[in-house]
């Protein structure tokens, strides 16, 4: 057997590879950045060919650096951002950039469908309300807007699909990543012909829907060619980022729950019955027999690249002289600040927010700033906010009958004690931390490992290759004053949601 396992993620703002042995340790890891356009208000879109151009920076770098032989992998998987709508003809050019997963400009396309179809009639067979986040819209807003981009569409691809198309040559759709598609029964896991037709989505543009861990093909001797990688190597279908993540963080039994940490935020809880709440998001796990549902909003370590990037020009140059990376700087500012941040909350809805208030039009507040606060007050409220967000998606999970019992920390926003902490804290629950910075590639490339053999199952999968490397404690201390300023996070959305709705 090869000893090596490789997985891609196809991120919102990077894409990373990593190279994996059997018990889960990171032999290689490189990754490459591209941009989030902004052509218009409530538009974010991405370019798939500069996707597939950082796969083959990130995966050349890769081996080159640490000393890994293409014929070591034994397997590649793919796991990438959601709710893409790839637009690819016969010849597999793609036609148009892909709206991501914040881009809201079909929101009166969802309104019109869901009257025209009904609401309920939509959600009780998908599994998710319809939003102009997911997948279904994007597809009828290029038949709408781009009707000379629309007639040449051979297929519509998710993130990862369109790179296992660009390695093998094969189009796929991975069971987890249907619930981007409002004509995917979710309770059966297939494309439904019917509501295809009431949506107008042509059955057509739809790829087979597979198994997470199928293999897709192999890696054609032009991938290899561009990427390094060996011809032949087998490639799996893979999933959605958030459920990779989950895979590998260890999370396969019910109750256990992610929580995300990435560019965007949120949590999925792992469950063995199909249990949709229109509020949140229902998915296939990427193992078989298991369903999320997810909580998935805007705010997330996003947030925090944000205020660095624009209030942090005096921290970034002090790096350079010190060493002490700028956002280590906040972090140790924010960590001077008492829990709660004296009273200062902040909405963290920087595009529009996801789940659960779906609301394409919320804006990010600061409020309760006087003459007293400092940038150290605004990086922990910026910190609080996406745990309030975060902790009233698992209240509503938990109103839909799905309770959490432990959190299970991806993503860069878990390499900080203190967010950790403060969610913890903010939650109530305890948060275990496994390799943060790799969970997501780990899913990727445990589904491969999966598929060629590597493993016999997902209990030998995570057993082996998900290790904790710490644990947080909610503090009791701070939950008097964490509960005041979560029902005023709460209570000002709901003061300014007609201002906002206003456009004000």
């Amino acid at each position: 057997m090869k000893p090596y396992l490789m997985g891609i993620d196809i991120g919102t703002s990077a894409c990373k590879v990593a190279v994996f042995d059997r018990t889960g340790t990171v032999r290689g890891v490189a990754s490459c950045g591209y941009p989030v356009y902004y052509p218009r208000p409530g538009w974010a879109e991405q370019n798939p060919q500069e996707w597939w151009e950082a796969v083959c920076v990130a995966t050349g770098k890769l081996l080159r650096e640490n000393d890994i032989r293409p014929e070591e992998i034994a397997g590649i998987g793919i796991d990438g951002q959601s709710w893409s709508a790839i637009p690819v003809d016969r010849q597999g050019k793609v036609l148009a950039n892909t709206p991501i997963w914040m881009d809201t400009r079909a929101a009166s396309i969802c309104d019109r469908l869901n009257e025209e179809i009904g609401a309920g009639e939509i959600f009780s067979l998908a599994g998710n309300s319809l939003q102009p986040s997911y997948t279904t819209a994007k597809i009828l807003w290029y038949r709408e807007n781009l009707p000379e981009i629309y007639e040449k569409i051979w297929k519509i691809l998710q993130s990862n699909s369109y790179i296992a198309f660009r390695l093998t040559g094969e189009v796929s759709q991975d069971l987890s990543q249907g619930y981007g598609l409002h004509c995917f029964r979710m309770e059966t896991g297939s494309w439904d012909a019917a509501m295809c037709e009431k949506l107008g989505i042509p059955m057509e543009f739809l790829p087979p829907v597979m198994a997470c861990n199928a293999v897709v093909g192999t890696v054609t001797a032009r991938a290899a060619a561009e990427t390094g990688l060996c011809q032949g190597t087998p490639v799996v279908a893979g999933g959605l980022d958030a459920a990779c993540g989950t895979l590998g963080a260890g999370v396969i039994r019910p109750g256990q729950t992610q929580e995300q940490g990435g560019q965007a935020g949120g949590m999925s809880i792992c469950m063995d019955t199909c249990k949709a709440d229109p509020r949140l998001i229902l998915g296939y796990h990427v193992i078989p027999g298991k369903w999320l549902l997810q909580g998935g909003t805007v705010g997330g370590g996003g947030v925090m690249r944000w205020f660095e990037k624009e209030f942090a020009a005096y921290e970034r140059e002090e790096g350079r002289r010190t060493g002490i990376s700028s956002l280590e700087q906040l972090n140790r500012m924010a960590a001077g600040v008492p829990a709660g941040s004296e009273g200062l909350v902040f909405l963290p809805y920087m595009a529009g927010e996801r789940s659960p208030i779906w609301d394409p039009k919320a804006k990010g507040v600061f409020y309760g700033l006087d003459f007293s606060k400092t940038k150290g007050h605004m990086v922990r409220a910026c910190m609080e906010g996406v745990a309030f967000s975060l902790r009233h998606n698992l209240d509503v999970a938990r109103e839909a009958g799905a309770r959490a019992d432990i959190l299970c920390a991806v993503g860069g926003s878990a390499n900080s004690r203190l967010w950790t902490q403060i969610k913890a804290d903010i939650t109530g629950l305890p948060i275990a931390v496994p390799s943060s910075d790799t969970a997501t590639t780990l899913g990727a490339a445990m589904l491969a490992g999966k598929a060629v053999g590597m493993y016999r199952d997902y209990e030998e999968a995570v057993s082996l290759a998900v290790k904790e490397t710490r644990r947080h404690e909610p503090n009791r201390e701070n939950a008097a004053v964490y509960e005041e300023n979560y029902q005023m996070y709460l209570e000002l959305y709901q003061s300014l949601k007609k201002m906002m709705d206003q456009g004000r």
